[in-house]
């Protein structure tokens, strides 16, 4: 209670964020799904019948002004970045510009069968890569270091923070054995040989494709607050072996020279030194984000972030059959090696199915709705407190999916604040059933004819799911199937 208590007090603050800035209220607030990424913030979409702005709540002071500073600064120098709208960095709270729904990673989803890639897709990455170097080399010029969080720089002791999460939250806990002294000399090893690359550049720190969206045919970028100066190796090599989005290896090299012609462009570039850090970069970068996984995953015990792990191994298959460094690192091959061949790591790779989230809209004159997946539980969500458009002759016809009805019930806080607390409990039980392994979730919202309030209620509970890509989303209208807006 203390929780959603304090969750609604921050809410209020976006709010009034949000008046401060447009000199009106804001009618809806939704919150947006964000508990896939290794991220603590809450996002929320506010917004009335002339704006829609993203709020964001998150304790970390110097992470907040650090992105925020480089926003501004980012779009001082014609970065696609998001506005900032107004800040309260004592509670934590700040609005952005809405950027839409459709990250890189969701428009690869969408477009792709296996290997092979739409070129829209292929179009898309060209235009995120060609803006890359104005990010490491034309911002960085004057870019407020001094913000940097942790460090100002991506050096000995930052490169050390990423080798010990590898080594203690993903080798340990995934059971692979390594003679730790030895592994240690590697290390030191690697991070001597990283950090003899040119590093006077800016280090974005999380160029993936979820942090990358796409709207109105261009890419607008997010998640720098990590930035720091270092080499430019590092970004394109997190873009191309990001996990999850599992790029063929011909379409890696097609972008990894597209990017290098775009560079040439920025700097006088000698390519062999280029790549001859180049994949001892990819490494660390894949080494980092195993760290991540396993901390979240075997750690935390959030499964979901272990559905990762195969497509990271599936990269460390390539670089071993594929990459000779020009540097020995016996000890650290021979872990990968291990790693590819571990039992643990194997039973991950081949873990079971999505968790399917079924979500339904009934009329309480029918009594409510059978769990049929044998799993029972769930949550049932009374919205006859809510306004009833039903009571208006103008929606008899109309269902909650239609737009007038839509209109009618996002005018009246009391929709959003019940929407909003029913999303954040479905939300927390959502990662406690990954944790156990549940397969099945029920999620019903009851109104008096199970036609306006629970139809509506049940869609944008939904249109939230559907944002996480590791679930099974099914909804149903028991109520008004004969009616052709609510058809499933």
């Amino acid at each position: 209670m203390q929780q959603a208590s304090r969750e609604i007090t921050l809410i209020q603050v976006l709010k009034t964020l949000f008046e401060q800035h447009f000199g009106a209220p804001a009618r809806t607030i939704e919150p947006l799904r964000t508990t896939l990424g290794a991220s603590e913030r809450k996002l929320f979409r506010l917004s009335n019948a002339q704006h829609s702005v993203i709020g964001v709540v998150y304790g970390m002071r110097e992470e907040n002004v650090a992105f925020l500073q480089f926003s501004r600064h980012f779009r001082r120098h014609g970065l696609p970045v998001p506005e900032i709208y107004g800040q309260d960095l004592d509670r934590g709270a700040y609005l952005e510009e809405d950027l839409g729904d459709t990250t890189l990673y969701e428009f690869l989803s969408r477009n792709r069968s296996g290997d092979n890639i739409s070129p829209q897709v292929v179009e898309a990455y060209r235009k995120v890569i060609a803006v890359l170097p104005r990010f490491q080399v034309e911002a960085a010029c004057d870019l407020p270091y001094r913000f940097c969080y942790p460090r100002r720089s991506f050096d000995r002791q930052s490169i050390a923070w990423d080798l010990n999460y590898f080594k203690y939250y993903f080798l340990q806990l995934s059971g692979t054995p390594f003679h730790e002294q030895d592994l240690e000399a590697d290390f030191r090893r690697l991070t001597s040989f990283l950090l003899a690359a040119d590093r006077q550049y800016f280090l974005y720190r999380d160029f993936q494709s979820r942090n990358v969206m796409l709207r109105d045919g261009g890419p607008y970028f997010l998640d720098y607050q990590g930035g720091r100066k270092g080499a430019l190796q590092y970004d394109i090599a997190s873009l191309l072996f990001d996990g999850k989005a599992d790029l063929p290896p011909a379409l890696r090299e097609e972008l990894l020279d597209f990017y290098l012609d775009q560079l040439s462009g920025y700097v006088e570039l000698d390519r062999g030194a280029f790549m001859r850090h180049y994949y001892a970069y990819v490494y660390v970068r894949i080494m980092q984000a195993l760290g991540a996984y396993g901390f979240r995953g075997f750690y935390e015990r959030k499964s979901h972030f272990l559905q990762s792990v195969p497509f990271a191994l599936k990269n460390v298959r390539w670089l071993l059959e594929n990459v000779e460094l020009p540097i020995a690192l016996p000890t650290l091959m021979e872990v990968f090696r291990k790693m590819l061949t571990s039992e643990k790591l194997l039973a991950v790779a081949s873990s079971p199915d999505k968790l399917t989230v079924r979500v339904c809209s009934f009329s309480y004159h029918r009594g409510m709705p059978q769990d049929d997946s044998g799993h029972g539980g769930g949550f049932v969500f009374d919205a006859r407190g809510l306004p009833n458009p039903g009571r208006e002759e103008r929606f008899q016809r109309a269902t909650g999916r239609d737009a007038s009805v839509i209109q009618y019930l996002e005018q009246h806080d009391s929709v959003g604040r019940f929407l909003a607390n029913a999303t954040a409990l479905v939300d927390a039980t959502l990662d406690n059933y990954r944790q156990r392994g549940f397969k099945s979730l029920m999620v019903s919202f009851g109104c008096t004819g199970g036609q306006h309030r629970s139809v509506y209620l049940a869609e944008q509970l939904a249109k939230h799911l559907r944002a996480c890509n590791d679930l099974d989303v099914i909804v149903q209208h028991r109520e008004c199937e004969e009616l052709t807006p609510c058809a499933p």
